[in-house]
């Protein structure tokens, strides 16, 4: 056996014991997750929060809009800022879905940026809301180092932190690290719909209109609309949507709560047009999309908040 098959041959035995659970799986480190998955998902609307995907084994494909982004043992995602969209997952009892997630520490890549600028003077690549990109053998090998470490529960507190900033380092030096520095970046078109979108996950219960978002952006009505659905493949008012539903989905998995509540408690008004849209996007109304999780996912009634923040 090679060098780099015993490597991922270990990565695999690492996740199996670091993920025994299907599921999300928590670590010592508060934005780290290992997730299993048994069995495969066809196309799912999910809503994914700002961070880095490594697959280690099994299969994932994201649709957004045109766009398909495949993320598998060759290929790692970024998620920059939440993005909605469609997944599937390829993965059986034989052979999971194992996965490394990290959510995105925007301070740690903030500071990664300012060094690696003063050192390589790294040009920044248009930026994007998502990508995958093909892992190395640079990052494959800090990837394995920070699992040996976080299952050894001393090593995952002691060292952890500084393995977690070795793979941040790996990425943005990497094939696509000039789109996440971009993406990342306060400055340009970029960083004002993402002021927008940080309003829209911070008050999505409010009243908001598509004149407050782009004041927020500090951009003119019709700049905001072209430069929001270059960055979410979505128009303001439709991304707002998606977010209100993907929060109310959560509030009926995890308090319990009935439809027509999650609704008035997400910014509708009308549990009715709630229920139509809530079926146009998930396929299923919210009764039977809830019933459906819970089976797919083998979820406790009702879903504890540490178990699920979105579909990864």
């Amino acid at each position: 056996m090679d060098h780099c098959a015993s490597q991922k041959q270990r990565i695999i035995q690492l996740m199996e014991q670091l993920a025994p659970q299907e599921g999300y799986n928590l670590s010592p480190l508060g934005d780290i997750r290992f997730l299993r998955s048994n069995r495969p998902l066809t196309r799912t609307p999910v809503l994914y929060e700002p961070g880095i995907v490594i697959l280690c084994q099994g299969r994932k494909r994201g649709y957004l809009g045109d766009d398909v982004y495949i993320y598998d043992a060759q290929h790692y995602l970024v998620v920059s800022v939440p993005v909605p969209f469609t997944m599937e997952t390829d993965a059986s009892e034989e052979e999971p879905m194992l996965a490394v997630y990290m959510r995105l520490d925007f301070k740690l890549a903030g500071e990664l940026m300012l060094e690696i600028d003063e050192a390589f003077g790294l040009t920044n690549a248009k930026p994007k809301g998502m990508y995958a990109s093909p892992m190395d053998a640079k990052l494959w090998e800090s990837t394995l180092r920070f699992l040996e470490a976080m299952s050894r529960p001393g090593e995952a507190r002691v060292l952890g932190p500084s393995l977690v900033r070795e793979i941040y380092y790996r990425i943005i030096t990497g094939e696509q690290g000039g789109s996440m520095r971009a993406a990342l970046s306060k400055q340009g078109h970029f960083g004002k719909v993402s002021r927008a979108i940080r309003k829209i996950h911070s008050c999505y219960s409010e009243r908001l209109d598509v004149e407050l978002l782009a004041q927020v952006a500090s951009m003119s009505v019709p700049n905001f609309h072209l430069h929001f659905r270059t960055v979410t493949n979505s128009s303001p008012m439709q991304y707002l949507k998606s977010t209100r539903l993907h929060q109310a989905r959560l509030l009926m998995l995890r308090n319990d709560m009935p439809a027509a509540a999650a609704a008035f408690d997400v910014g509708y008004e009308s549990p009715s047009q709630f229920s139509r849209e809530f079926k146009r996007l998930f396929g299923r109304t919210p009764h039977s999309e809830i019933k459906w999780m819970r089976a797919t996912y083998e979820l406790p009634e009702p879903l504890t908040p540490s178990l699920y923040v979105s579909s990864h």
